[in-house]
């Protein structure tokens, strides 16, 4: 098994998709990251050149989560263990 996750490790990398890859795991992961709360009242609709796109259930939310945005990408990029995740943009 590890053997096979090598190689399809090193075939992404040598195809040049290893980022597209690790951008896509953060929509994957964005509702462990961010806690239960915050995921019901947000969907993490696409990611693109690095940059995130959040659609927020209401203004209230999308606020306080512009507040907490370094500290989600931080952990984010953390969790994909690479700087990835460069900006979020919530709707």
């Amino acid at each position: 098994m590890e053997h096979i996750q090598k190689a399809i490790k090193g075939f992404l990398k040598s195809a040049g998709l290893e980022n597209g890859v690790a951008q896509q795991k953060a929509i994957e992961i964005w509702d462990q990251t961010v806690g239960e709360k915050v995921a019901k009242n947000t969907i993490a609709e696409s990611i693109e050149h690095g940059t995130l796109t959040v659609k927020t259930k209401n203004p209230v939310w999308r606020q306080e989560l512009l507040f907490q945005k370094k500290e989600i990408i931080k952990t984010l990029n953390q969790k994909l263990k690479k700087n990835i995740i460069k900006e979020i943009r919530f709707l």
